[in-house]
């Protein structure tokens, strides 16, 4: 065996070599040839100028990734979607001439896409990884797209990177290892070199990676954009959406099991909520900061690895948005929608934020090689809910017959129609920003503080959330085989906090942090779930009965009902099960079926007519959920087996005779999520 591992080490040693031999002292070139000066800037016009067309490295970069899977996405291919509406709170004429950001009378179609970013199309769906959120407004003035994710910020600063950062986080070329994870030496690779994604890494190794669901999970716009009013005043905005049932997470090890237990588990619980009437709820907020006061803050707004905190630009909340209807065909809609950053309506522009400027070209590349040509807008999910005419004509899977022979503009054969419009009657006027400077490959000054806002992160955490940053971080680089790839990491993140890298540093066995950490002391509540909304409604619990059902359970399951709180059957067997008070109840799980992690909290009613068998697998329940820090109920012989795994006197552990006072204190702790003061040393 050691001969075998001799062997093998000996043979990476010679493959590693013979990748060096292969590159080296050759110099970065353009498929043509051409020798690269610059690899991490696109070209701009002045350090935080737009990116500019003739940018050829960028586009040919952008080009060959944006090809390089047909046809599944390339990034975000494990997504799930919904039909929904989106209602106006108070007019936003005095920022925007946004249509639909005017009229509170009027309810805008709306259809979301939520997704994971690394895995395949087959991924689990409860991996690390963030998540997209991505909403289409079907407006009167076109189609908007809100392209956003649940994590406001970016691992990188500018598009041209954006290739290799996905190379780096997918699965390693020479083996198509590991699948949807980020617990490798690429990726890790990545992020030792490129500092700037200290502030998204994390977010990525934060409990808002592994949310509980689509509906409890926040969206943002990331970037910064523009909102235009109709005297042309402008204010830079970022967008939020902020689910009502408020922002909560899984557990690590939990969602490691849902995984195995139902990979599906995003999806199942968006589609049977929408079935179920349990429609999402997000509402809309907006960020604003007025163009005289670009430069008022200690950081860049253009810069997408930075977010605004709350407390010093508070989130105005002006709408809500709600999914009410599921998809026919997740094909024709999920698979098939076309989202795109650069579908804005009038009122709405882009901002100078390098990554935003790459964005508005990469996705309508992607759109043509996934979609098969120019005309994937006339797809009927991704077609506008008003009238549009142009000269565009033919291409791949054209299905608009235009009649005449009129092709092109200007013409007299047609009296020039269709024609502009122009401002006064709706046409779209892009924002007249000053852009002045020289063409460069550089980043902006401002862009370089690369650790701040990551300790920022840090400082607001809560001490759970912090140990489980301190897991996370160990858990990942405890993946990375590559010693000299641990201690990168580990000197890099000695800059954002000593107290976190000399844990995940001990952890690894790599040598402590020496530095003197960071001198940040600022800190945002708001980025901390521990002060999230906590609401009880759409929880679901899992119920263990036997065959003797005491009357009284139904008067917990009734007030459970009441508070808006699911509640599912399990025994060893399925059937119906009749109460002592001749009430009958639906067993739709049994222990083989069904997996404590799949519910958000246990109820075990028990029974005393059952075999240990049965009592084991009831307690192996109780007892994984009791791990993952859920609320734990117990009456009648479940009371006593509660009592019996000294299980009892810990937070979040409820039991009780009187089942009225029962469910009122049931009800309340599933209301706290998980509760992090439990000692779990099972």
């Amino acid at each position: 065996m050691a001969e075998k591992n001799n062997a093998d080490g000996n043979r990476k040693d010679e493959q590693l070599e013979q990748f060096r031999a292969e590159d080296a002292g050759k110099k970065l070139t353009t498929n043509q040839g051409l020798k690269v000066s610059e690899d991490e800037f696109s070209l701009k016009a002045g350090e935080r100028g737009p990116t500019l067309m003739e940018d050829f490295h960028f586009r040919e970069k952008m080009t060959h990734f944006d090809h390089e899977r047909i046809p599944e996405r390339i990034v975000h291919a494990r997504g799930f979607a919904a039909h929904g509406e989106f209602e106006l709170y108070e007019s936003l004429k005095d920022f925007t001439k946004a249509d639909f950001l005017q009229d509170t009378s009027k309810k805008t179609p709306t259809f979301v896409r939520f997704s994971t970013v690394a895995g395949s199309r087959g991924s689990a769906e409860t991996v690390r990884d963030a998540r997209g959120f991505a909403t289409k407004f079907y407006t009167d003035e076109g189609n908007y797209d809100l392209v956003g994710n649940n994590i406001p910020v970016f691992f990188i600063q500018d598009a041209i990177k954006f290739p290799d950062l996905v190379h780096a986080l997918k699965p390693e070329p020479h083996n198509e290892m590991p699948q949807a994870a980020s617990a490798h030496d690429t990726f890790w690779d990545f992020v030792a070199n490129n500092q700037e994604s200290a502030h998204m890494v994390m977010w990525a190794m934060s409990d808002r990676a592994i949310p509980r669901s689509f509906r409890m999970m926040e969206g943002f716009g990331v970037h910064t954009f523009r909102l235009v009013n109709d005297e042309g005043k402008a204010h830079f905005v970022k967008f939020h959406w902020k689910p009502v049932l408020g922002t909560h997470s899984l557990v690590w090890d939990e969602a490691q099991k849902i995984s195995g237990k139902d990979p599906d588990f995003h999806r199942r619980d968006l589609w049977e909520s929408i079935d179920k009437g349990d429609y999402p709820e997000y509402e809309l907020g907006l960020q604003l900061i007025a163009e005289e006061d670009e430069f008022k803050f200690d950081f860049d707004i253009l810069d997408p690895t930075k977010l605004w905190p709350e407390e010093d630009v508070p989130v105005k909340i002006v709408g809500k948005m709600t999914l009410n209807r599921n998809v026919d065909n997740v094909f024709a809609e999920t698979e098939q929608v076309a989202f795109h950053p650069g579908h804005v309506v009038p009122g709405i522009d882009f901002s100078n934020d390098p990554l935003l400027q790459g964005r508005l070209f990469s996705y309508t590349d992607t759109q043509l090689s996934r979609l098969g040509g120019p005309n994937f807008h006339e797809l009927p999910i991704n077609r506008p809910v008003c009238p549009f005419h142009n000269n565009q004509r033919d291409g791949i899977s054209r299905q608009t017959i235009n009649k005449g022979q009129v092709s092109y503009h200007k013409n007299s054969l047609a009296a020039n129609t269709p024609a502009p419009a122009s401002e006064e009657e709706g046409g779209y006027v892009h924002y007249q920003e000053k852009v002045e400077g020289r063409k460069v490959r550089s980043r902006s000054e401002s862009f370089k503080d690369h650790f701040s806002q990551a300790t920022l992160f840090w400082n607001s955490m809560s001490e759970p959330e912090k140990q489980h940053l301190k897991d996370a971080f160990s858990f990942e680089l405890g993946k990375v085989k590559n010693k000299s790839v641990q201690q990168q990491v580990v000197d890099m993140f000695e800059n954002v906090s000593l107290e976190l890298a000399a844990a995940f540093a001990e952890a690894i066995d790599a040598t402590p942090p020496k530095g003197l950490g960071s001198n940040v002391e600022k800190s945002s509540p708001a980025l901390s779930q521990l002060n999230t909304v906590k609401k009880p409604n759409t929880r679901k619990v899992g119920v263990i009965v036997g065959q003797n059902v005491d009357g009284e359970a139904t008067v917990v399951l009734n007030t459970l009902k009441e508070e808006g709180i699911k509640t599912e059957l399990i025994s060893d067997k399925l059937g119906k099960r009749e109460t002592s008070d001749g009430t009958e109840h639906e067993v739709m799980h049994t222990f083989l079926t069904a997996s404590s992690v799949l519910f958000d909290a246990i109820y075990l009613v028990g029974d005393r007519d059952v075999s240990s068998k049965f009592k084991q697998d009831a307690l192996y329940f109780v007892k994984e959920a009791f791990s993952h820090y859920k609320p734990i109920g117990g009456t009648h012989e479940g009371l006593t087996w509660l009592k019996e795994a000294e299980l009892l006197d810990n937070p979040g552990v409820v039991s009780g005779d009187n089942m009225k006072q029962f469910a009122k204190d049931f009800t309340e702790a599933i209301s706290a999520h998980r509760h992090w003061d439990r000692q779990v040393n099972l």
